[in-house]
């Protein structure tokens, strides 16, 4: 199979990311004698940095750990609804969905936390040691990617008009950040400066992150994002809104770590977060499938997979979320008899409405924007329609027509030496998402946009509650060891784009006596966006499939021909997969990364 880049091999260490500054960050913390975590930890602050359109400090994260010898579990970085984020709340200002920007869609936010909880309790090096990299590049500056400059210049005129602080560290004397230039972000190189000399006194290593933890919690940053949240701020609705954050809200959360959902299937076990994400959807559609799949590539194949996918989805919007108690019945989600029963649903033909399932005799409820009836309800029918949308101002779209002013998100794979392994996918705080905050250098999330305003759904939006959240960073285990870590952004994509790189992996794909990645990431995607986006203003195209223009013409006709509304996008469009293993046998150690881009790469030795 032609790949774009070799699958790399190596026993010393690997990291996949979606930005090869963040890559050899890592890396270069692999060299000094640090473990994964270590690692993973400087590459996702450098993340921050350099991928500011895709996340950022304050927005969140599901990581999933996979120590050497031990239990794969799950860092939970996604924060919960503030106290007062209440249905009633923001049905008393007039609103039917959660703003897409703003003060009103933060959660209390997640990252930070959980990447110094990962670094206390499975790192090695120093709060000083991981943060350097990421100061140095906020600081001295990098070389941006084109996506920086091209979302700062959808909303420059927010920028200059409303959200002046964001036109302060991304419109300096009135330029958009271009490739070819360095960038600096000089407040938040200030902003961990400051906060390492805060807790440099604090004592030993762990000492001092718990020290970091609480001045984000209670100290000089929390107090820099309460200001900001009650700052009235222009977001999608069109009016200006403070949000609900409190100094209670910032200093009660704290990441937490979960065991993860498992399925297993022809002799792997996938793990993933629990249902407050996306995660179990790519379990279900395994469990969906039948015992003889058709040839990859195929109309039989494809259609397959995308109804399969959309009985999956619709099986999310009426059961997951953070709700309390057994509100989400997973196990009958991923039981064999439910799945067969569902599994019959899937006929020649395309189906163009949202089928959820009755678990355990249970009835569905839909939330109310889901119950639409093969009505196009987005905004814009650009590719990569389910990924977050930026503000605009009033009477103007949501969405270019072209689709550049959508958000996405990042990932990360590392694997070392002596076997640990870990999948992250830290998104939210977009540069978009809402104004960086004055003397910190980023901005407050907006993940409660996926959160719904009726109650009584699994994802209502409550307080202390979590939204439900399209991050998917998945562990693959062989016999119980762990032998492959992988994910992907693009909302609710990532686990669609997943299933295909997964089943190319398991099923057919070998390369140099190991697993071929790079060419699992390589062959041509597709998605469907045939159920309600998570992101504001939750539309749907119902029987749309997109495909890379890659795929083979007869194959589209005879989608075309079964019902599905094909629309071919560019030759390398869909999926921006990263992925690492090790092979427990032999101690050898791959990776590969997305061509998708221009930015992703794999390094290692």
């Amino acid at each position: 199979m032609f790949t774009t880049r070799p699958t790399l091999q190596g026993t010393f260490g690997m990291v996949s990311s979606t930005h090869w500054l963040a890559s050899q960050s890592a890396m270069a913390v692999l060299e000094d004698g640090g473990n994964a975590y270590d690692a993973a930890v400087a590459g996702a602050f450098v993340l921050h940095v350099v991928e500011p359109h895709l996340n950022g400090p304050a927005g969140e994260v599901p990581i999933l750990l996979a120590p050497a010898g031990g239990e794969v579990r799950v860092l939970c970085g996604q924060g919960v609804a503030p106290a007062g984020a209440t249905v009633a709340h923001y049905r008393g200002l007039g609103l039917d969905l959660v703003p897409g920007t703003g003060p009103l869609a933060a959660a209390v936010p997640g990252a930070f936390d959980a990447w110094m909880l990962l670094l206390r309790d499975h790192g090695t090096k120093p709060l000083a040691d991981v943060l350097k990299y990421a100061v140095g590049y906020a600081e001295d500056g990098h070389a941006p990617v084109e996506g920086v400059g091209a979302t700062v210049e959808t909303v420059r005129e927010l920028f200059e008009t409303e959200w002046t602080s964001s036109a302060d560290v991304y419109l300096p004397d009135g330029r958009a950040p271009r490739t070819g230039e360095l960038f600096r972000n000089s407040a938040l190189a200030a902003t961990w400066r400051r906060l390492l000399a805060e807790v440099s006194g604090a004592g030993e290593r762990v000492t001092q992150i718990e020290a970091a933890r609480e001045v984000w919690r209670s100290g000089f940053v929390a107090e820099a994002l309460l200001r900001q949240a009650r700052r009235p701020t222009l977001d999608t609705s069109g009016a200006h809104h403070t949000g609900t954050l409190t100094a209670a809200d910032l200093a009660g959360w704290s990441a937490s770590y979960e065991t993860p959902v498992t399925y297993d299937w022809r002799g792997w076990t996938l793990c993933k977060a629990g249902p407050w994400s996306q995660g179990p959807v790519l379990l279900q559609q395994l469990a969906l499938l039948p015992p003889e799949l058709p040839a990859p590539g195929t109309a039989d194949h494809l259609h397959l997979l995308i109804e399969g996918c959309k009985l999956a989805m619709a099986d999310r919007e009426a059961w997951y979320g953070d709700a309390p108690g057994a509100a989400v019945p997973l196990d009958d989600l991923l039981s064999p008899r439910y799945n067969a029963a569902r599994r019959a649903l899937v006929g020649d033909r395309a189906r163009h409405e949202l089928r959820p399932g009755a678990p355990a005799g249970r009835s569905p409820r839909l939330p109310r924007h889901a119950r639409v009836d093969a009505v196009d309800t987005f905004a814009a029918r650009a590719p990569g329609a389910g990924e977050p949308t930026v503000v605009s101002l009033p009477g103007g779209p949501a969405v270019a027509a072209d689709g550049t002013t959508r958000g996405d998100t990042c990932h990360l794979d590392v694997v070392d030496r002596w076997g640990n392994m870990i999948a992250a996918t830290p998104s939210g705080g977009w540069l978009q998402s809402n104004p960086v905050v004055p003397g910190l250098g980023f901005p407050l999330g907006t993940r409660l946009q996926m959160a719904w305003l009726e109650e009584g759904l699994p994802n209502s939006l409550a307080p202390g509650r979590r939204p439900r959240t399209t991050l998917s960073p998945t562990v693959a285990l062989r016999d119980g060891v762990p032998v492959l870590a992988f994910g992907t952004p693009g909302g609710d994509q990532q686990d669609q784009w997943q299933l295909h790189f997964f089943l190319a992996v398991a099923l057919r794909s070998r390369a140099r006596g190991g697993l071929d990645l790079q060419g699992a990431i390589d062959a041509p995607n597709w998605h469907t966006d045939g159920f309600p986006s998570s992101f504001y203003p939750r539309g749907t195209r119902p029987g749309s499939v997109t495909v890379e223009s890659r795929t083979d013409p007869g194959t589209v006709a005879e989608l075309r021909r079964r019902g599905h509304d094909v629309t071919v996008g560019d030759a390398w469009s869909e999926g921006r997969l990263c992925a690492v293993a090790r092979d427990p046998h032999t101690g050898i150690l791959s990776a590969a990364a997305n061509p998708r881009g221009m930015q992703g790469y794999a390094v290692g030795r």
